[in-house]
């Protein structure tokens, strides 16, 4: 299995428009960030965990040339407005794309592009998709996926682990069951977006407390504000715990 980090940034992304303080105007560029989502590759095939408004420079970025299959954690704009770029990786494959999420996701998704379900006229291009509620459990291009709700404030959104590797974004506290799920892990891929705690998110240090909890064998914080500078965090964290980067690949 291939994970590899699209986009490590939060909402706004980094640089954020406007802004001119140190994160946003640095030369590494691992504190280019842009919104959180990642790919999965195994058996030849690849499932996206959301598509980012910057989906298209994701992949041409990261060099994505394949979408099998989609997986939803909610529907916030930095996490679905891609969803039209998919209509390219069904002129590369020539196949209709899976996207799978919960019941709110799928309808969400209807009403937000009705033009994909009714389509206004011949010849314009529209993603070629089906909807599928996420099972709790099943298996996927050779992979045991769980999907499972953690909270993002007040909102219930879905956490994935595919075998022995877990992706937790856009969350503040996971529910006890969920924790449950994110046992012996080889990688955790978490939540962690600035330093203080946020109504919505896992403050960094809040994110380390659950690592610890949980002893993945390496964790990689995600959804990163300008507000953590990557080097810098990097050498304050505990070993084996890291901020992730845009274009980090891990080999499972």
């Amino acid at each position: 299995m291939r994970v590899t980090v699209l986009g490590s940034g939060t909402s706004h992304g980094v640089p954020m428009i406007g802004c001119d303080c140190a994160v946003c105007t640095s030369d590494n560029p691992k504190n280019r960030r842009f919104r959180p989502s990642i790919a999965v590759e195994n058996e030849g095939r690849t499932v996206l965990v959301d598509t980012t408004p910057e989906l298209r420079l994701q992949a041409i970025a990261f060099g994505l040339k394949r979408v099998d299959a989609v997986l939803y954690t909610h529907t916030h704009a930095d996490h679905i407005f891609g969803l039209d770029e998919l209509r390219r990786f069904n002129d590369l494959s020539g196949a209709e794309i899976p996207v799978y999420g919960a019941e709110s996701t799928l309808d969400d998704i209807r009403r937000i592009f009705p033009y994909i379900f009714n389509p206004p006229q011949v010849g314009g291009g529209t993603p070629k998709i089906s909807l599928h509620r996420v099972p709790e459990s099943f298996d996927l291009f050779g992979m045991h996926v769980e999907a499972f709700t953690v909270m993002h404030g007040k909102l219930p959104v879905l956490a994935f682990r595919f075998d022995d590797f877990a992706y937790v974004t856009d969350t503040n506290h996971i529910p006890d069951d969920s924790m449950a799920k994110l046992w012996n892990l080889d990688v955790l891929i978490l939540d962690a977006v600035r330093y203080k705690p946020h109504s919505t998110h896992f403050g960094l240090w809040e994110a380390v407390a659950v690592v610890e909890q949980l002893q993945p064998r390496r964790a990689l914080f995600t959804h990163i504000s300008h507000l953590l500078e990557h080097d810098t965090v990097n050498a304050e964290l505990p070993p084996g715990m890291e901020l992730a980067y845009d274009g980090q690949v891990l080999e499972l």
